[in-house]
């Protein structure tokens, strides 16, 4: 699933291609919207919010999209030739003079009022590459189930906008502890969570620049990007103790089991 900062770079994309340009294309793909027509309007702004796309037009409309698990935009100059998946795959088309932007394998594509945006997306929690960024909020939100394991915490949107399973499995190898560790149970829990959610703000901040490479431990050396996300049975970058994995909510969970304490699968 896309995480924070690879919607944030999709935004960016979309921003630079049809804001403040007329809508000459607009072809939704989805039976809802298969009748709807924004053409002669001019893209206002494409903004992030946590994993949520919003393209806002003139006439105080908004089309929200989620990327979820495989969907993705790419954009295109005239003549260029799509690329990004077949055609009975393609569920938003939104073109200008002299770009158009193709959403395929769009779980989530929905025409609203941007007065009601909040609908879609006032139940996030501060967004961590969002202008209402707060850690200590987010801090709070995190402390507010002590009871609750750290890993489902940090994926919880409402607590803290942005995080995936890939930074959720980064995040808690930082932090010491098993994705499985209860929130509470952190050591000085208060000033932990606070620390943790200033590092993941920093960490996609530092990964919405150009390319889709993501890395968390600042080395730019091959298959040292990441310090546990994907290296099952690889040594710790730290301590050379083999990376283990196990499934927390279905989502492979990766953790090395000298450097982070606590509760794990056996």
């Amino acid at each position: 699933m896309p995480e924070g900062d690879s919607v944030w770079r999709a935004a960016a994309r979309l921003h630079a291609a049809l804001a403040g340009r007329e809508l000459t294309v607009w072809d939704m793909r989805v039976p809802r919207l298969a009748t709807t027509d924004l053409t002669g309007r001019t893209t206002l702004e494409v903004v992030p919010r946590g994993k949520h796309l919003l393209a806002r037009f003139e006439g105080g409309l908004t089309l929200h999209t989620h990327l979820r698990m495989d969907g993705a935009w790419h954009v295109f100059t005239p003549g260029q030739k799509w690329r990004g998946g077949p055609l009975y795959e393609v569920r938003a088309v939104l073109g200008t003079a002299d770009r158009t932007a193709v959403g395929y394998r769009l779980p989530v594509v929905e025409l609203l009022r941007t007065a009601d945006e909040d609908r879609v997306v006032g139940h996030l929690g501060p967004d961590l590459l969002g202008p209402d960024w707060d850690a200590d909020r987010a801090a709070a939100n995190l402390l507010a189930a002590p009871d609750r394991p750290l890993g489902e915490a940090l994926l919880d949107q409402r607590n803290l906008a942005g995080i995936g399973n890939v930074y959720k499995c980064e995040l808690c190898f930082m932090a010491g502890a098993t994705p499985w560790t209860p929130v509470g149970a952190l050591p000085d829990a208060p000033r932990t969570a606070v620390r943790l959610a200033a590092a993941a703000q920093r960490l996609l901040a530092a990964n919405t620049g150009p390319g889709e490479g993501r890395n968390t431990t600042g080395s730019r050396r091959p298959g040292r990007a990441l310090f546990v996300y994907g290296r099952l049975g690889l040594p710790c970058l730290r301590c050379g103790t083999p990376v283990r994995k196990a499934d927390q909510d279905d989502r492979p969970t990766y953790w090395c089991p000298n450097c982070q304490s606590g509760p794990h699968p056996a």
